[in-house]
């Protein structure tokens, strides 16, 4: 990044997030809106890069906006206890763990289902699609599956 600044395409790379990202955590308060120049063209700092790099990592953990919103706040005020950062992780590792839970769940039923056909036969008489139609012959619980399905915005 030259002293000037560097541009929005610049950072994109830089961090490896996209241009629209850039400007939705902009739009929503994450970053703050960049200066701009004669030509009104984006100008980004060093700091707005270790920012961005920031909510990046927070976001390839899984952490929520709303954490990170949280986790930002917190690193903006160096001297506060890091009590509540802690809190936040300790959070997010649960969630982790309970989503490996269900993948693993989800692994074990489409493993049964899979093993459940040879193939050879036509799909009209295939187990996998015959299992996927007829919920009742799920191991897992579709409640939970539905729930973080929703939660994820599928």
């Amino acid at each position: 990044m030259t002293s000037s600044g560097a541009t929005i395409g610049t950072l994109s790379r830089a961090v490896g997030v996209k241009v629209p990202t850039i400007r939705y955590y902009e739009q929503i308060g994450l970053m703050s809106h960049a200066d701009r120049t004669e030509g009104n063209q984006r100008r980004y700092t060093a700091a707005d890069r270790d920012r961005l790099s920031f909510i990046k990592h927070a976001r390839d953990l899984g952490f929520t906006i709303d954490d990170i919103r949280e986790l930002l706040n917190l690193s903006d005020r160096p001297d506060t206890p890091c009590d509540a950062a802690h809190s936040i992780a300790a959070r997010q590792v649960l969630v982790i763990q309970r989503r490996i839970s269900q993948l693993q769940t989800l692994q074990s039923e489409l493993s049964r289902i899979a093993d459940s056909c040879r193939g050879g036969t036509s799909i009209s008489d295939c187990r996998i699609v015959h299992a996927l139609s007829d919920h009742s012959q799920c191991a897992h619980d579709h409640a939970h599956t539905e729930d973080a399905i929703v939660r994820r915005g599928a």
